[in-house]
């Protein structure tokens, strides 16, 4: 697992920042431990992170019926430039399609397969 932050929310003002941040948290199961990555793909990169980000029902509501016992939660932010910050909170049984997709998007870069 490598470190994670949130996205800014000051729009990432410091030199170097990316503008382009998605931070996923994992909590629960069965030992009730807590996940994190991130992915701050290059500027070069960014359109396909945007694909994937737009493709998720961000503005849909969810179930968040968690029932059954040791379930992980997810919480994915995304913020793709200063005026654009996204997040959701899922139940474990509704990261599916587009959610999956970015999710895994986001653990494979952070594990340093998307960050070259």
């Amino acid at each position: 697992m490598s470190e994670s932050r949130s996205p800014r929310r000051d729009g990432g003002s410091s030199a170097g920042s990316p503008l382009l941040v998605v931070a996923v948290k994992r909590t629960g199961g069965f030992a009730g431990l807590t996940k994190e990555w991130t992915a701050e793909p290059r500027e070069d990169e960014a359109s396909d992170w945007v694909t994937l980000i737009s493709r998720c029902p961000w503005d849909e509501p969810v179930d968040g019926d968690s029932r059954g016992a040791d379930r992980f939660q997810w919480n994915i932010h995304a913020r793709c430039g200063p005026d654009e910050d996204r997040e959701a909170e899922l139940p474990d049984r509704a990261l599916t399609g587009p959610w999956r997709e970015l999710v895994d998007a986001v653990r494979d870069w952070s594990d340093g397969n998307g960050a070259g």
